[in-house]
């Protein structure tokens, strides 16, 4: 008897959301409001004290929805490439930079409107060798704005100290003084307070979400989860991204008490690591209508905007338990200092993907436990070409995963350049892997 299954009731409801945000963007200097562009990593609460109608635009989502769509993506990408850019460059990054270039903006159907809307600012954040570049050309490019970059290459989030919350919080203050003199704005600080809170809500709701996915039926399927987690990169500061969450956990946990399940039948359960290629999503559905094999989540849409306990206090294991909220850890955020020192701390120690890079131990022991939490049959690691940070250390994951027995399939490809994707070649390597465990095609 196959597994129930139906779709999500709040899905329009983010769809509608990822449309409104990018519209919002774009029509914010018809109101006098203001907009800023930053790394889908930055301290968004921090901009949110300007005022109530401030609206970012963050880089790596934009450039994930240029890379889907195909035409766009190619025209952005070659357009950078004639004034210079390098094909090995972050693939984000490219189709951001092509798309100012070629003076066109994206929404989120895929309608082009012209000219990109210019931001007042650009704030950031920096840990791999692009994200503060990144806006530093983009500034170029416009003619000039503005750009503010906060170092946040701390280490790890177990080995955090105070001195080195203090290091970042010392740059955000620097920021809000930064951020008056350039919109001409007064700062509200019960504005900042309230966004931090909405931060963490949002974060540890996500991480909330993702561990019910650790049921059997799988109530979520990752290709619906990247049109959910994606809230924790757009604002999660917002207020009305705390309510979407709120509901999808509240849905999710239903799901899981009826035996709704992503598939209706779901013999084999995997997990991913890096980004996907977005323009060819098609490989989760190749797996999971070939083979009722669904993937139940990855390093990347679990690491990348949720916040989890990470790793021990001994560095020695991964926890993947979601991290407290102000409220849930006792913490009184009563003024602007304890906000940002909420903000810088809660970001640096329990955002996953702020924690890998410094170690390859780490990436190792978190893919390890995910695999083992989220019962998985496997890991089909995306040998991504498009980002040289999340693609650190993926062959070493891969060697230690083997040796401690988890089943790896690799194939290779770019998160957001078209060119650098053989599908056919990507279905033969699953159709192997698949063959090489046994695993029967459906039909």
């Amino acid at each position: 008897m196959g597994v129930r299954v139906r779709p999500f009731e709040c899905w329009d409801d983010f769809k509608r959301y990822r449309m409104e945000y990018y519209r919002n963007y774009l029509e914010a200097k018809e109101n006098g409001s203001i907009r800023w562009a930053g790394s889908a990593w930055a301290f968004d609460p921090v901009p949110a004290g300007l005022g109530e109608d401030v609206y970012p635009l963050t880089g790596e989502p934009y450039g994930a929805t240029a890379a889907f769509f195909r035409d766009f993506s190619m025209r952005a990408l070659e357009t950078i490439e004639r004034k210079g850019a390098a094909r090995d460059l972050c693939g984000y990054m490219r189709n951001y930079w092509g798309s100012v270039a070629m003076d066109r903006y994206l929404l989120a159907d895929g309608a082009e409107i012209e000219p990109f809307p210019k931001p007042d600012f650009n704030f950031t954040i920096h840990i791999c060798c692009t994200h503060a570049k990144w806006y530093h050309y983009a500034a170029e490019l416009e003619g000039g704005v503005p750009t503010y970059a906060v170092d946040i290459s701390v280490g790890p989030g177990y080995l955090l100290n105070d001195k080195k919350i203090e290091y970042v919080v010392r740059q955000l203050e620097d920021a809000i003084q930064w951020m008056e003199k350039v919109t001409g704005r007064e700062y509200d600080d019960e504005l900042l307070i309230r966004a931090v809170e909405n931060e963490a809500r949002s974060m540890t709701l996500w991480s909330k979400i993702c561990k019910l996915n650790q049921n059997t039926p799988a109530p979520m399927e990752e290709k619906s989860m990247f049109s959910f987690y994606v809230m924790t990169l757009l604002r999660r500061s917002d207020e009305k991204v705390v309510k979407l969450y709120e509901k999808l956990y509240k849905e999710v946990e239903s799901r899981v008490k009826r035996g709704i399940g992503a598939l209706t039948q779901e013999q084999f359960r995997f997990v991913t690591d890096n980004p996907p290629p977005w323009p060819f999503l098609k490989v989760y559905r190749y797996l999971e209508e070939n083979y009722g094999a669904v993937s139940v989540g990855s390093i990347y849409t679990f690491g990348l905007g949720a916040a989890w306990l990470g790793m021990d206090e001994k560095g020695e294991n991964w926890i993947w338990e979601p991290a407290p909220t102000p409220e849930e850890a006792g913490y009184e955020i009563h003024d602007r200092r304890s906000a940002l020192w909420w903000t810088a701390m809660f970001n640096l120690k329990y955002r996953a993907s702020w924690q890998h890079e410094y170690s390859h131990w780490i990436r190792k022991q978190e893919t390890y436990q995910m695999v083992k939490d989220w019962k998985a049959d496997a890991i089909i690691m995306h040998l991504n070409r498009g980002c040289e940070l999340w693609n650190m250390s993926t062959l070493e994951v891969r060697d230690y995963l083997v040796r401690n027995g988890i089943s790896v399939a690799t194939y290779e490809g770019n998160m957001a350049d078209p060119r650098e994707f053989d599908e056919a070649r990507t279905f033969n390597v699953i159709d192997s892997f698949m063959q090489s465990l046994g695993i029967e095609k459906l039909t």
